[in-house]
C-alpha cells in the first residue's frame, strides 16, 4: 500500500509544474511501460496490481517493483479506466538542438500546438514515418502531459523533442522551411528534396506571423469538400506520408 504522501506525489504529476519540480512523469499501461523500459529513459519505479505478473515485463535491469491495490492505482491514474501497471519515469534533461543532426533529414516543427491528444498522435505519427526530431515552440503543450504520453503509445520514448524560441532558432538551421499554409503550393506537386523543416501551426490560429515570415516554401493540402479546416494531427500524417513518397521517388530517380 502506498502512503498518503506517495499517492499525493504521484497524483500531482498530472500537473506540469509538479512534473518540472520533481523531474518525473507517469507512463500507464503494459505496452507503453515496456517501450520506456527498453529505452534510454531512467525508470524510477513500476507499480502494479496483484492481477498483473511483472515477469511479463522481462526486466533486464534492476527496477523497483511495487505491488499496490487497485484503489491506489485509481487514485494516481489519470485515466478513466486505470491500467494494471504504471511506471514512474525520470524526465531527462532537454537535449541541445544539434543542427548537424538535422541535415539531410526531415524534422517536424510545432508552433503553438495546444491539444495533448493531437501532440501525442503527432509523436506517434513521426515515429511511424521515421522522423526522430520534433522542434516545438515554448508554448506548445508539454510532451510529458499524461494525455500526450498516453496518445503517443510509447513512441515518445524514441523521439527527440526540443522546446525553443522558433523565431531565434529556425533561421540558424540553414535548412529549407516548409510551412503548412492555406495559400501554398499543392502538396502533391511539391518537391521536398532530401530534408528540411515542416512547420505545423496552432489548431485554431495556424502558424503565427513571425514564424510564417521565416517559411521558404508554403505548402497546402488541397481542399475538395466543404470542411473549414483539417485537424493538425491529420495534416501532419498527410505531410509525413507525402514526404515519404517523395523521398522514395527521389531515390528511384537517381
Amino acid at each position: 500500500m502506498l502512503s498518503k504522501s506517495q499517492i499525493s506525489l504521484l497524483k500531482s504529476l498530472q500537473h506540469k509544474r509538479e512534473r518540472r519540480q520533481h523531474g518525473l512523469f507517469l507512463v500507464e499501461g503494459y505496452k507503453s511501460v515496456v517501450e520506456f523500459i527498453n529505452s534510454p529513459y531512467q525508470i524510477e519505479a513500476v507499480y502494479h496490481t496483484a492481477s498483473f505478473d511483472p515477469k511479463v515485463l522481462k526486466l533486464s535491469q534492476k527496477i523497483n517493483l511495487y505491488e499496490i491495490s487497485v484503489s491506489d492505482v485509481e487514485k494516481i491514474s489519470s485515466l478513466k479506466t486505470p491500467q494494471e501497471v504504471i511506471a514512474l519515469v525520470k524526465i531527462p534533461a532537454w537535449p541541445t538542438l544539434d543542427n548537424a543532426k538535422l541535415k539531410q533529414k526531415f524534422t517536424l516543427v510545432l508552433d503553438g500546438i495546444q491539444d495533448p491528444g493531437n501532440m501525442g498522435t503527432i509523436v506517434r505519427t513521426a515515429d511511424w514515418f521515421g522522423i526522430k526530431n520534433i522542434i516545438c515552440s515554448d508554448d506548445t503543450v508539454d510532451a510529458y502531459n499524461p494525455k500526450v504520453v498516453q496518445a503517443s503509445m510509447g513512441s515518445l520514448s524514441r523521439i527527440n523533442i526540443y522546446y525553443v524560441d522558433l523565431v531565434d532558432i529556425l533561421p540558424k538551421t540553414g535548412l529549407p522551411i516548409f510551412g503548412a499554409l492555406l495559400n501554398g503550393e499543392n502538396i502533391y506537386q511539391t518537391n521536398f528534396g532530401t530534408g528540411g523543416l515542416i512547420v505545423m501551426g496552432n489548431e485554431g490560429n495556424g502558424i503565427r506571423p513571425e514564424v510564417e515570415s521565416l517559411v521558404t516554401k508554403s505548402v497546402t493540402i488541397p481542399r475538395v469538400g466543404e470542411a473549414e479546416s483539417l485537424n493538425v494531427a491529420i495534416a501532419v500524417a498527410i505531410f509525413c506520408s507525402e514526404i515519404n513518397r517523395n523521398s522514395h521517388n527521389n531515390v528511384g530517380s537517381q
